[in-house]
């Protein structure tokens, strides 16, 4: 057959080929087509590829389907699909479900169509925009359960496929071999080994161009469905047709050199290294070739040669030969096969491989990943997966895309190891957790480097390098969470915690982090360059370590996994003590460096505490012994004091990144795998170890022994004196959390989960998903951190609203949108608040100030304690028995001599001490006394207390005992200036006792640190005498500090307490009252026997003290005598008269500081709170009662002249014609008006393809035609002024209220001009903020002189007759061109009138005022001034609901100006003088002649538009307009108007019933009052009328409206409009107040109010005829104005109706609908294409107001620089535009050139935004908040109240 052969040719060949084929001579036959196939698919050397490749796909398109149409071929294929699993291939962004009700697996899938095909109502699911890309399991029944499936993938399979006959894919069995073998032949050429590592990506994507459509015509193949899946699964897994078409045996050049290229490619594809292999070349041969296919992998593990020699310099890390040192890996796991070079067997194998060294090409993963269904290539494909693991890891690690390929990575692992079925099989038969484990373990090794932590020089312990592009770039991660995925599956995991050897070397992996990202605190000066890597080493951390073993530990739940524990534990010691070794640690930390990674530590903890919770095991059975536990505590307590070092500031010098190291710590996400972990390892190691030591070491290790003295002054040689109050604090703090916390220690989990919800609820009220975020009880979170999992437990919801009141989101009148928030329950405050536990969680100091505020307020509210509490004591769950030896720490001498000598220096005010200290040791004090081991016997009476004192201070190691027992001298050490040196020792001294050092205070605490050294030394059992150690000298009793100046000298202090008289001291102390405590118990007895006692569970320090004394009372009856003695004696407190004048003043100036700091901060916040109320009233335009503003002088001074205040300089004056005030004014196009529809029914927003919204029925568009329709038939001046316009772009006037002198504000502009740090508005365009009330503005309108005299004017009433007050009008009129003088000359006031103009003018777009047919015609300029003022009245109207029955002042209130812009405009507008021949005034009030001679006529008087009359008729008149002559205009018109009704009523009924009409008109004509009676007049209309052909269509809409009253309602509801606009005109020019009135009644109200109803009567007999008054005989006047119709109707009879004007019930203007649930919204627009560029946007958004859709910043759709959207709002809102981000679910504001983001108007459950849809949890709309954007929309307030707007420069 010819090469290339024509379509017919082709399909011919075909047919023979495929008859033949089946015949006899079917070898010949086959051997024909694999020539044809070798011909048309060789990859052509330079030909043209993509026309090639286009005609190799036709080629096999024919041949596959034997020459039938390819269509037909592919159907004919589906029909035998058993369609079981969807399968569905998606790539990154693509928006699916996750349904956690339905998963088995916690990365359960669901693509769109199966999700909303199935049943998941009431589900917990969200949806999720997909990161790495995913796949559907819906079907598939290991991932998901049955019940959420979806109707498709329900049917059970193969029950009624039909076989597939043979003959169909007969030659799909041989076309696809030679396929899929010329396209690894075309990945095989392309590939050329990159030159010195230069990567040669642009001939890697330009192979993977030309191979393009080759892989999508494999991908269309896997979607026909099973069938030919299965062909394609038996190709590729097929290993013979791999021998004969690749072995590279053959005549063919070409393959030749394509198969030595595969070679070399092939060449670094093991884990060995190259100088690996000569070492074991030899067994390489030997056992290479048997068994390196997967099959033979366990036969592999035998040659172990391999391992060893792994201990070579590794290639890659040349540059730090030296540094390094590769650790052996343990070789009896080692697998031949991941160490040798790769072999492959089939061509899905060798596909993999060129998938993996091209980096993962989309396509190719889409083709690997759509076969998944077939379930043997699944199985095939995950073994092969897993056999190039190795290799998958060596190319992340030099790929330079890692991103992109770890996404492709996971997209596939996923896929594979979520089914516990497949990764079991793996597991067993290719030994899955071994190649893993080893893989990572190589991964970590390229970037070790040698710790310095404790020993640097002798250290041989390597940690990874935090700094490396691996851990700092996160590569490794796939990795990693297919481990953790993998781990998920109980039976996989239990294989890991069987396998020592598996276990040793993941033990190793953890140790590679332990002790990473050291810090040495720096002490000189600041550190230069703040390294950044500590977010790797937490990153690194979490998901390396933490993950994992959350994953294992999830699997060790119950009695039978004991074995299992004991496992970790061991081999976790057994790594601990290589560690101790390996950095040189002996007992003491190296000073001054702090890391916060030891995950051994905290592998070590967790498995112990699980071992207790869940195994039952006894704790001593897995404990290591004393010196391990004394090892083991060291590094966990170095890291808690370094906690409070770096709070105190003692770390500052390592810049701020440290701080970030201590918040990461305890950070929501971090604490269950960190903090908590070290403090349970520290509880376990002090319920293990000797009391005294424990209690010593910390208090060493926080630097605070020498301040613990009873002397009043002190040197310390490891603490600056700034620092040591914080760290005392820090001490004390660490010991409550230490003794109280039971996390671990017995709690159960649901009491776990409260307790952690408390304490976040309690530091603020929180949202429901913050809370899922900060409380992470779901330990194990997701095994693939990427995928979008969030843990939700059943428990949390039943525990928050056990806890919580939920607070429905609401609106501040700032506008600020609010939250749902969850709010502790007052009960939880009562009982349950625990401060120990916020001080555990929080992250920033301020929260648990924040905490206690809050607890404040509660007490304050609820009348429990007035002044300021102190924390609460809360009782604690009870211990587990395996921890009991905790509450040895509390009954140890040591803490308690801690204890006395901070109570005593309390009381004695020394410095350094502050009420938390206090605080912590009352603390301390109850928890001793709440758990004391056992009653002590009060038999045991202490008669020779007194004389045992001598050889220590405390008899026993009780505190119930201990607390009463009187310590009398103390020995102390003080330098020789300190007070206590004076003092002799009183001669009764037994001075002999006393100099044994046991009994002075610091030596006491300084012996326990030498005995804690000697017991340390007795353990160790080694014999090096302590001088060795390279310890810091401590300043005991034998050291002298060096360089300190004062020498230390021993003085004796008389003491004589007991902590019990301490307390009541103390007592009397706080209150500041002498004898303030009384022993309860005297007058009521049941205290002792019920101590819970309500008033003392809240309160300050004096109810804690009281609290201490009454249970010290309950446990001993000599406590409570001792008590009473105290109390009867009651000492006066002593005063502390050994303190120096100038201690105390340091004293003083600390605390004088302290308070100093206190009133300052409340004095901010003071203002802040002022500041804030008032922004919020200034901005609340809805209440004009709450402004501050400086009011425009108000109706009832009847002074000639308004005074002004200025806000810019402060004085106040009249406005002049020299020196003009001016309002501030924020001018802005508006299109609100023409968007009223005149339906009742609001238009939803269109959610399917049948709903569009088409805007021919807006105010706009009917306006719009109207004025067109006139421009075709009259004359253009005359049609100019029939209509108005402005309903789009109109010009919206609106202000503040506040004044300012027009020269003030220039310089004020000036100064904001030079002043360039302007956030959101910019001053070139005029732009400025309002000095006084910051509302925002762009300019000043003049206030014209004299303000007020109409106002007095219009109460005298004028008895003037109607004709007078015409003629007058007329005569005003005429003066046209005249002004008075002072506006004549040019004066500073006439020009600020221009330029108001000329802002007024640029604020709407040119096309909103040119309407005129020749541009730039006056004509324009006067309809565009006197629509204005028709704008703002329309819109004003609106505000007040659309009608005026509410009455009162203005809803703006003072912030009105309109009375300034009538000035302005009726200036302008009297530059234009009306030919007098042709004033509308003339023909509204004389009967004249018609003289038709120009070629167009003027508009019909009954065309025009009344209201617009009205405005042209008093903006032309002079100014101050009288309010009689006001009135005369408005009657003159409303005859007009009622005209007009009568007209459109006749052309809306029956013939019929205008003949009725039109008789009984004629019999009342001459009736007295005919002129008022609307039959009359309907009936004159009607045969004046009837003369032309105007009532002459056929078909007229019948109105059948016969009954009078229905007639009479027609025409009140026909004048009403105008009545409205009319009355608020009078009202903004002559004051006075709107009546209010009900609706009904709305016409009359108005009419009297106008003056049109001479005397009011009663509703029932009163008609809207009433109220006319005609200046001439109404006959001859209708006449006049219906012959003009006439005549129009006898050359254009099709126009006259139209052009009538028609009743107009315009609706208010609305937003369209939303529907109710976000989703419905999102799934219709979220795919849904851009009509302009036909392509689906990144960021689609719909406009809110007319429903069209738009691509946000999409460069598609620009037009000259602007973006689509801003385009938009330029047509759609003149400027506004309001978009529904339909892939965040916010709202974005266009307003001009700014934009804001609004929010969101669709909140979750639980009231809460999901932006950005990150949750995607189902959301639903809230009415309230879209009421208060349409609000805004309408009131055109979007500028003052959003605060953030930013400029978005036309992008949008």
């Amino acid at each position: 057959a010819p090469s290339l052969a024509g379509g017919r040719d082709k399909r011919t060949t075909a047919t023979r080929l495929k008859a033949e084929l089946g015949g006899e001579n079917g070898a010949a036959a086959a051997g024909e087509l694999r020539a044809l196939l070798e011909r048309v698919l060789a990859p052509a050397a330079g030909s043209g590829g993509s026309e090639a490749a286009g005609e190799a796909l036709e080629w096999c398109r024919c041949l596959l389907s034997g020459g039938e149409p390819w269509d037909g071929f592919v159907q004919a294929v589906r029909a035998y699909d058993p369609a079981t699993l969807c399968g569905l291939v998606w790539t990154a962004n693509f928006v699916a479900y996750r349904c956690r009700t339905c998963g088995i697996s916690p990365c359960m899938s669901l693509c769109a169509e199966c999700f909303h095909q199935g049943e998941h109502a009431g589900h917990d699911y969200n949806m999720f925009r997909s990161q790495a890309g995913g796949a559907c399991d819906c079907g598939d029944s290991n991932v998901m359960r049955e019940a959420g499936f979806c109707k498709r993938h329900r049917i059970k399979s193969n029950s009624n496929v039909p076989c597939v006959p043979k003959d169909l894919l007969m030659m799909s069995e041989l076309v696809l071999p030679q396929f899929i073998f010329s396209l690894i032949q075309h990945l095989r050429e392309g590939y050329n080994e990159p030159a010195l590592d230069l990567p040669s990506e642009k001939d890697l994507h330009k192979i993977l161009q030309i191979l393009e459509p080759h892989v999508s015509f494999l991908e269309d193949l896997t979607k026909m469905g099973g069938a030919m899946r299965s062909v394609l699964t038996q190709v590729l897994t097929s290993q013979q047709f791999y021998k004969d078409l690749s072995s590279g045996v053959g005549e063919n050049a070409c393959a030749k050199k394509s198969h030595e290229k595969y070679l070399i490619a092939l060449k670094g594809s093991g884990l060995a290294f190259p100088e690996d292999k000569l070492a074991c070349g030899m067994e390489e041969q030997g056992a290479g070739t048997s068994m390196l296919t997967v099959q033979g992998l366990a036969g592999a593990t035998a040659t172990s040669g391999q391992g060893d020699s792994s201990d070579e310099e590794d290639q890659d890390g040349s540059q730090g030969v030296g540094k390094r040192k590769r650790v052996k890996l343990s070789s009896t796991t080692k697998d031949q096969s991941i160490m040798d070079v790769l072999k492959h067997k089939c061509f899905l194998e060798e596909l993999l491989f060129w998938t993996i060294k091209y980096e993962f090409p989309q396509k190719m993963v889409t083709f690997l990943l759509n076969m998944l269904p077939d379930q043997d290539y699944k199985v095939a494909f995950t073994k092969t997966f897993v056999q190039h693991y190795a290799f998958i890891m060596k190319t992340l690690k030099k790929s330079h895309e890692s991103d992109t390929m770890s996404n492709r990575i996971v997209h596939i692992s996923v896929q594979l190891f979520s089914n516990e079925e497949l990764a079991r099989q793996v597991t067993e038969e290719c030994q899955l957790l071994d190649i893993m484990v080893t893989v990572l373990l190589y991964m970590m090794e390229s970037c070790l480097i040698k710790s310095e932590l404790q020993d640097e020089e002798n250290s041989l312990h390597v940690v990874v390098n935090c700094g490396e592009a691996l851990l700092k770039n996160n590569t490794y991660w796939p990795l990693v969470s297919d481990f953790i995925n993998i781990l998920s599956h109980q039976s996989v995991a239990k294989k890991f915690l069987e396998d020592h050897g598996l276990l040793v070397t993941w033990m190793n992996f953890v140790s590679f982090f332990q002790g990473m990202n050291l810090n040495k605190r720096e002490l000189n000066e600041h550190v230069e360059f703040e390294s950044q890597t500590y977010y790797a080493a937490f990153a690194a951390e979490l998901e390396a370590c933490a993950q994992p073993m959350w994953g294992l530990l999830s699997h060790c739940k119950v009695r039978e996994t004991q074995e299992y524990t004991r496992n970790v534990v061991r081999y976790c010691l057994e790594a601990l003590q290589d560690w101790f070794d390996a950095i040189n640690f002996v007992d003491e930390p190296a000073p001054n460096q702090v890391t916060f990674h030891l995950p051994l530590h905290r592998y070590f903890a967790m498995f112990l505490s699980k071992a207790v919770k869940c195994q039952e095991l006894d704790l001593d059975t897995i404990l290591p012994d004393q010196e391990m536990l004394m090892k083991l505590m060291i590094h966990p307590l170095q890291i808690q004091a370094s906690l409070s070092e770096i709070h105190s500031n003692m770390w500052v010098r390592n810049g701020l990144q440290i701080k970030g190291q201590a918040m990461t710590y305890v950070q929501s996400h971090f604490c269950n795998s960190m903090i908590d972990p070290d403090i349970y390892l520290l509880q376990v190691c002090a319920s293990r170890l000797d009391p005294d030591y424990f209690i010593s070491s910390v208090f060493e290790r926080f630097k605070v022994v020498d301040l613990l003295t009873m002397a009043s002054q002190h040197q310390n040689t490891v603490l600056d004196s700034e620092h040591e109050r914080s760290m005392l604090e820090g001490a004390l703090t660490f010991l409550v959390l230490l003794l109280s916390l039971r996390l671990h220690l017995g709690m159960t989990d649901d009491e776990i989960l409260r307790a952690e919800m408390v304490a976040q609820l309690c530091m603020n009220d929180r949202t429901h998903s913050s809370l899922l975020d900060l409380i992470s009880l779901g330990y194990v979170k997701n095994p693939n951190p990427k995928s979008g999992i969030i843990p939700g437990s059943l428990s949390f919801e039943s525990v928050l609203s056990a806890v919580a009141d939920f607070k429905a989101p609401v609106f501040e009148p700032g506008g600020s949108m609010q939250q749902g928030m969850y709010t502790p329950k007052a009960e939880v405050w009562d009982k349950e608040f625990d401060p120990v536990m916020v001080i555990l969680r929080t992250v920033y100091r301020r929260d648990v100030q924040s905490a206690m505020d809050r607890y404040t307020a509660f007490l304050k509210q609820s009348g429990k304690f007035p002044g300021n509490p102190w924390p609460p004591y809360k009782k604690r769950t009870p211990l587990h028995p395996s921890y009991k030896g905790l509450i040895k720490l509390l009954h140890c001498k040591t803490l308690h001599i801690v204890l006395f000598t901070l109570l005593y220096k309390i009381l004695m005010d020394h410095q350094n001490l502050s009420e938390h200290v206090l605080c912590m040791v009352l603390y301390l004090i109850e928890l001793g006394l709440e758990n004391s081991p056992e009653r002590e016997s009060d038999e045991e009476e202490s008669t020779g207390g007194q004389e045992r004192c001598h050889d220590s201070w405390f008899p026993g190691s009780n505190l119930v005992s201990n607390m009463r027992h009187f310590i009398n001298y103390v020995r102390v050490r003080v330098p020789e200036t300190a007070p206590e040196v004076k003092k002799e020792p009183p001669a009764s001294t037994s001075s002999d006792g006393l100099a044994s050092s046991q009994n002075s205070g610091t030596a006491q605490v300084f012996s326990l640190v030498a005995e804690r050294r000697k017991k340390f030394q007795e353990i160790i059992n080694r014999n090096t005498s302590e001088a060795n150690q390279v310890v810091r000298p401590k300043a005991s009793m034998k050291w002298s500090a060096p360089g300190a100046t004062p020498q230390l000298t021993t003085a004796i202090l008389e003491v004589k307490e007991s902590m019990l008289s301490l307390l009541i001291k103390l007592h009397h102390k706080l209150s500041g009252k002498q004898n303030s405590y009384y022993p309860p118990w005297l007058d009521d007895v049941d205290v002792l026997i019920h101590p819970e006692i309500p008033r003392y569970s809240h309160g300050d320090g004096m109810t804690a003290v009281e609290r201490i004394l009454l249970k010290a009372a309950v446990q001993s009856r000599l406590n409570k005598r001792i008590i009473e003695e105290i109390c009867r004696k009651v000492t006066p407190p002593v005063p502390p008269k050994k303190i120096s004048s100038a201690e105390k003043k340091t004293l003083d100036k600390e605390e004088r500081r302290q308070k100093a700091r206190e009133r300052q901060q409340k004095l901010l916040a003071e203002f802040a709170s002022r500041q804030k109320s008032f922004m919020e009233t200034a901005m609340d335009v809805e209440s004009p009662d709450a402004d501050i503003a400086m009011e425009i002088a108000t109706s009832e001074q009847h002074v000639s002249e308004a005074i002004y205040d200025c806000v810019i300089c402060g004085q106040s004056g009249p406005s002049t014609e020299d020196r003009p005030t001016g309002l501030v004014v924020l001018l802005q196009a508006s299109s609100v008006l023409g968007q009223c529809r005149n339906s009742t029914e609001p238009k939803k927003l269109p959610t399917t393809e049948e709903e569009q919204i088409y805007p021919w029925d807006t105010c706009a568009a009917l306006h719009d035609v109207r004025l067109t329709t006139l421009q075709r038939y009259f004359k253009d001046s005359s049609c100019l002024q029939a209509v108005s316009i402005g309903w789009e772009g109109g010009v919206y006037v609106q202000t503040c209220g506040h004044t300012l002198h027009i020269d003030c504000h220039k310089s004020y502009m000036e100064s904001l001009r030079n002043d360039q740090v302007l956030q959101g508005f910019s001053v070139d365009k005029g732009e400025f903020t309002c000095p006084l009330c910051r509302q925002f503005a762009n300019s000043v309108l003049p206030c014209y002189p004299g303000n007020n005299v109409e106002r007095s004017l219009w109460q005298s009433h004028s008895n003037k007759c109607m004709q007078e007050l015409v003629q007058e009008v007329e005569d005003l009129q005429e003066q046209l061109g005249t002004f008075p003088v002072s506006i004549s000359s040019e004066t500073n006031l006439s020009k600020e009138m221009e330029s108001v103009m000329k802002d007024i003018k640029s604020t709407t777009q040119k096309k909103y005022t040119d309407y005129s047919k020749s541009p730039g015609s006056p004509d324009n300029d006067f309809l565009f001034m006197y629509s204005v003022a028709r704008t703002n009245l329309e819109l004003e109207l609106i505000h007040r609901g659309g009608n005026l029955c509410s009455g009162g002042a203005s809803t703006a209130g003072k912030r009105s100006c309109l009375n300034q812009l009538f000035h302005v405009l009726a200036m302008h507008m009297r530059l234009y003088s009306i030919d007098s021949a042709y004033n509308p005034w003339r023909k509204l009030t004389q009967t004249m002649q018609d003289k038709n001679s120009e070629q167009l006529p003027e508009v019909p008087v009954l065309y025009r538009d009344v209201s617009s009359l009205l405005l042209i008729q008093i903006l032309t008149m002079p100014q101050p307009l009288r309010k009689e002559h006001f009135t005369c205009i408005v009657k003159v018109l409303f005859t007009l108007l009622y005209t007009q009704a009568l007209a459109a009523l006749s052309v809306k009924c029956s013939a019929g019933d205008r003949m009725a009409w039109k008789e009984s008109g004629a019999l009342k004509k001459n009736t007295c009052n005919g002129e008022k009676s609307w039959e009359v007049l309907l009936g004159h209309v009607v045969s004046e009328l009837s003369m032309g052909k105007i009532y002459e269509e056929r078909e007229t809409e019948e109105l059948t409206v016969v009954n009078p009253d229905s007639v009479e309602c027609y025409l009140q509801q026909f004048c009403l409009p105008f009545l409205r606009i009319t009355s608020l005109l009078q009202h903004h020019l002559f004051g006075g107040d709107l009546p209010s009135c009900q609706e009904d009644e709305e016409f009359t109200v108005l009419a009297s109010c106008l003056g049109l109803l001479p005397s009011f009567q009663s509703s029932d007999e009163f008609t809207s005829a009433s109220c006319l008054d005609w200046p001439v005989p109404a006959f001859d006047m209708i006449s006049q104005w219906c012959s003009e119709l006439a005549s129009f109707a006898d050359k254009h009879p099709d126009q006259v109706k139209a052009l009538l004007i028609q009743e107009p019930k315009w609706d208010l203007p609305r937003l369209l609908q939303l529907p109710e649930n976000y989703n419905t919204i999102f799934q219709y627009y979220h795919r849904k294409t851009c009509t302009v560029c036909t392509k689906v946007p990144k960021d689609p958004a719909v406009c809110l107001v007319c429903g069209t859709f738009v691509c946000l910043k999409g460069l598609c759709c620009k037009q000259q620089s602007y973006c689509e959207c801003v385009l938009h709002s330029q047509n759609c809102g003149a400027g506004t535009g309001i978009f529904l981000l339909i892939n965040a679910s916010v709202i974005i504001i266009i307003r001009g050139h700014r934009f804001c983001l609004w929010g969101s108007v669709y909140l979750d459950a639980h009231g809460e935004e999901d932006r950005d849809l990150r949750r995607g949890k189902p959301l639903y709309i809230c009415k309230e908040r879209y009421k208060v954007l349409e609000q805004q929309w309408v009131s055109h307030t979007f500028d003052h109240i959003n605060k953030r707007w930013g400029p978005h420069y036309n992008g949008l």
